[in-house]
């Protein structure tokens, strides 16, 4: 059987699909960033209906989470793209920010916090995996950064 030879490096590469970003670690991160915003979404959601006037700092800190660990999930899901790429960098740190901030004041200033959130103590409430991901986020956007392409001189 003859061996058919490409005719064009240009058609063949243009036929070749882009490497896939979202493998191994990848999706082990985003499977845990999903599972973080439906715990925080299930979890705010039921405080806020239950007893918001009990503590409406902590819950609406706790419904903020969820919105940022629904936003970093659905970001490094399209990180492929620049602008998804930096909407989870801004996420991500917005994140670690926040389990910084909050943490510390729940330490600090436990009277701010009546009920706990999900960021307080760091996330001691999920086992301090508020307090890890994103450093392991960031960690991966920066070992997966986007490559742009270079100006080929003629």
């Amino acid at each position: 059987m003859p061996e058919t030879v490409p005719t064009s490096t240009a058609s063949s590469a243009a036929s070749t699909p882009p490497p896939r970003r979202m493998t191994g670690v990848g999706r082990v991160l985003v499977v845990v960033y999903a599972i973080m915003a439906l715990g925080a979404t299930g979890r705010s959601f039921v405080q806020i209906v239950r007893e918001f006037d009990d503590a409406p700092l902590a819950y609406s800190l706790s419904a903020l989470s969820a919105l940022v660990y629904i936003l970093a999930t659905l970001a490094l899901v399209f990180s492929a793209s620049e602008r998804w790429y930096r909407v989870a960098w801004a996420a991500i740190v917005f994140e670690l920010v926040g389990v910084l901030v909050v943490g510390t004041l729940s330490l600090t200033h436990p009277e701010l916090f009546d009920h706990p959130t999900v960021w307080s103590g760091y996330g001691i409430g999920y086992v301090l995996i508020p307090l890890v991901l994103p450093f392991l986020g960031l960690w991966w956007l920066i070992a997966h950064r986007r490559r742009r392409p270079t100006a080929v001189s003629a």
